[in-house]
């Protein structure tokens, strides 16, 4: 079982992907290949502002019954991805990323951020605090990010980003633009950087830690 990984070492994987003016490559086919992305590619410009649609699109998960979480108790992940469970909520690790460690806060029970129960939002607030300390204890995370959009799903899901330490290009909101242009880490690096979130958590808040590949 390998060691969280290093700033010095997060760094020089993703140097050793750009070319020699230090410039990494665009991944055209992530998020500049989205409807939604902003930017034209050919030169910085804004897309043209496009009409109103004609409503909002259905979510996955906008009937209830048609959510996983309501098809009986969540499946066991095959033990890469699952970062730490209580009774109500679950943490998974997201293995497609380029930053140190990237999370997803969820609970258990059908809940979207307007319509959760007030003793469950009273939870979150505290399990989102500890989640935050917990990333920002992964040795090569220098600030978390945290981030709820709602618009692909309807069931609650928030993202809780590690923005990699000492990298002041990726501070704010443009992490995510940088994310998705960085080379992917390896997934028992992930796994080690995640090992520490989840140590964290048990001592913050019990509940059980994901086996996470061990």
């Amino acid at each position: 079982m390998r060691d969280p990984e290093t700033p010095e070492e997060y760094h020089a994987r993703i140097a050793a992907a750009a070319d020699a003016e230090g410039r990494l490559p665009v991944a055209v086919e992530e998020m500049p290949g989205w409807d939604i992305f902003p930017y034209e590619l050919d030169g910085l410009r804004l897309k043209p502002l496009q009409p109103l649609a004609d409503e909002e699109p259905p979510r996955r998960g906008e009937v209830a019954a048609d959510c996983p979480c309501t098809q009986g108790p969540p499946p066991e992940d095959d033990g890469r991805t699952r970062v730490w469970t209580n009774e109500r909520w679950r943490v998974d690790l997201a293995t497609d990323t380029g930053l140190p460690v990237q999370l997803m806060l969820m609970p258990f029970e059908h809940h979207d951020l307007p319509t959760l129960p007030r003793d469950l939002a009273a939870e979150m607030g505290q399990v989102l605090i500890a989640l935050a300390d917990a990333v920002e204890h992964v040795p090569s995370v220098g600030r978390v990010q945290v981030a709820k959009y709602g618009d692909g799903g309807a069931h609650l899901h928030w993202f809780v980003l590690g923005r990699p330490a000492r990298l002041l290009q990726f501070r704010g909101s443009p992490l995510l633009d940088w994310e998705e242009n960085l080379p992917r880490v390896p997934l028992e690096v992930l796994q080690a950087n995640a090992r520490v979130v989840a140590e964290r958590l048990v001592v913050h808040l019990g509940g059980v830690p994901g086996a996470l590949g061990a």
